[in-house]
């Protein structure tokens, strides 16, 4: 199994954090490697989106990574699994009220099967460097103006 998580406390408050992250389309803004995301069924920002999205692999080469939005709690969880691609980690975001901001974590885990299990370390790996794209969402949310 692979496991990886990261935290983050944002100056936002939940609902906003929750709203941005309830909408697939805007990984983009916050996640590098991305190469196309599109909403493919559902309603944007509800559970049960499902976002068709191609992302970069080993080598560059574009590795599919299609996700569905699985759980949504507003203001507190928002939960997604990866249903198309080589690895299909399970994830979720997890949102506290801290005063006027908002402590955020971003946790995935993954159960390679059969021979996928030899690629462990570089799942591994990877879930990691993922997780820790949470600073990069922390500067967007903080650069976005307060309505």
């Amino acid at each position: 199994m692979a496991f990886a998580d990261h935290e983050v406390v944002i100056h936002r408050d939940a609902m906003t954090i929750y709203a941005f992250l309830m909408d697939g389309m805007n990984n983009s803004l916050w996640r590098s490697g991305i190469r196309s995301i599109s909403l493919r069924s559902g309603s944007r920002g509800q559970k049960g989106a499902l976002y068709q999205q191609t992302i970069n692999g080993p080598g560059g080469r574009p590795i599919a990574a299609d996700f569905q939005i699985t759980e949504a709690r507003p203001g507190a969880e928002v939960r997604f699994a990866v249903v198309a691609g080589p690895a299909r980690p399970t994830g979720g975001y997890y949102l506290s009220t801290e005063g006027q901001s908002t402590r955020l974590r971003f946790a995935l885990e993954y159960h390679p099967k059969g021979l996928q299990k030899l690629m462990n370390p570089m799942i591994q790996k990877s879930m990691e460097q993922e997780v820790a794209q949470l600073e990069q969402l922390k500067s967007v949310m903080e650069s976005r103006s307060v309505a």
